[in-house]
């Protein structure tokens, strides 16, 4: 199946997904539960992601996955030489408290790079799309990230983990940011964070997050022209596309020195203790 086709096929199936987590919702005939002793999950997420196996699998069976709730052993990102990268529910608290920053995101990764990627917001009423090498879309129309060159009017966005207790070092981080530039901004999706710096609604993005949060999000900023990159060298084995610590995604004029802003929090907060 061409690349394409494999886009018009994720959209299809993002958007049906979409829709049942909008009638979920409306219902209210859903129950919670903490995975992990401290991360909301609920049983749409279960469903969501059924559901887009199910449509996988109906149209490309035997592709192998790697998903939040049904096949999240990271170790597939080693070895498969592709793989379909879903988020069922991005935002499931937001979800759960009847927020509207809410996503399906669905990627795929071929030979160690994103190839395709889509975010859909159901209540919002927003579809990202891009393909590897032409370009992003929100609603069919293009987008671009932001052009700014100044640290002091950079609007980013960012987000903590559930883990309570790794939480206090990032702290410093969020300070120095709060110094240098002008907001902060925590909507509690990853991949709406990183659509939203593809066309320019936040300047910068970074985080440390799961593989299934930013895929799609990052191919989508980078095709509208942001910088992608990392605060730290990756590690071997695992495709730098799918690598989620220490991510940092912005308009290109400003990565170097943001990076530099963020690092030296690090530094400051190694010498604390």
């Amino acid at each position: 199946m061409l690349p394409q086709q494999r886009l018009e096929l994720a959209v299809s199936i993002a958007q049906e997904a979409g829709e049942r987590i909008v009638a979920a919702r409306q219902s209210q005939s859903f129950n919670q539960q903490l995975k992990n002793g401290q991360e909301l999950v609920t049983d749409v997420d279960v469903a969501v992601d059924t559901l887009i196996s199910e449509r996988l699998d109906a149209s490309l069976p035997g592709e192998q996955r790697l998903s939040e709730e049904l096949a999240p052993d990271r170790e597939v990102m080693r070895t498969a030489e592709a793989l379909w990268v879903i988020d069922p529910i991005d935002g499931t608290v937001n979800f759960a408290h009847g927020l509207y920053h809410v996503a399906v995101s669905i990627a795929w990764v071929s030979e160690g790079k994103t190839r395709l990627g889509v975010v859909h917001a159901p209540f919002l009423g927003e579809t990202y799309t891009a393909l590897y090498g032409q370009g992003a879309w929100r609603n069919g129309k293009p987008i671009h990230a932001s052009r700014t060159t100044s640290l002091q009017r950079c609007l980013v966005g960012t987000g903590f983990p559930y883990r309570r207790d790794s939480r206090p070092p990032l702290m410093r981080r969020l300070m120095a940011v709060l110094e240098h530039c002008q907001d902060v901004r925590r909507n509690g999706s990853a991949a709406l964070d990183l659509c939203d710096v593809a066309c320019g609604r936040l300047d910068a993005y970074y985080e440390s997050v799961s593989p299934w949060d930013f895929a799609a999000g990052v191919l989508i900023a980078r095709e509208a022209g942001a910088r992608h990159g990392h605060l730290y060298p990756c590690p071997k084995g695992i495709p730098e596309d799918l690598y989620g610590e220490n991510l940092l995604v912005c308009a290109p004029e400003i990565q170097a020195e943001l990076g530099d802003l963020l690092r030296a929090a690090d530094a400051n907060e190694l010498r604390t203790y």
